[in-house]
């Protein structure tokens, strides 16, 4: 399984429907769950970015799910890879 951290911008029109935001996280999350994804945090955040996601499932799915959701109009994502310390800890072994 994959996990994915996204920062999370509101759009003009996100920031305009701002009051549906956790109407919208629900409906999300539902989605996620029917791609067989879990969604482990979800923050809303001040600052930079609105709100931090942190999801998890196989890449390719995960990929497709932000792109929908993006697409929709109320957000904009920036999406890193995550890794946990054993994956990296993989990673440094392979580079013997």
């Amino acid at each position: 399984m994959a996990t994915f951290i996204s920062l999370v911008s509101f759009t003009d029109q996100g920031i305009r429907n701002v009051k549906d935001s956790p109407d919208r996280f629900v409906a999300f999350k539902a989605m996620a769950e029917q791609l067989g994804i879990s969604v482990k945090a979800a923050y809303w955040t001040t600052g930079s970015y609105d709100m931090v996601l942190i999801v998890e499932g196989a890449e390719d799915v995960g990929t497709a799910l932000l792109l929908k959701v993006a697409s929709l109009g109320n957000i904009r994502t920036q999406t890193l890879r995550g890794f946990s310390e054993q994956e990296f800890r993989g990673f440094i072994a392979a580079m013997r």
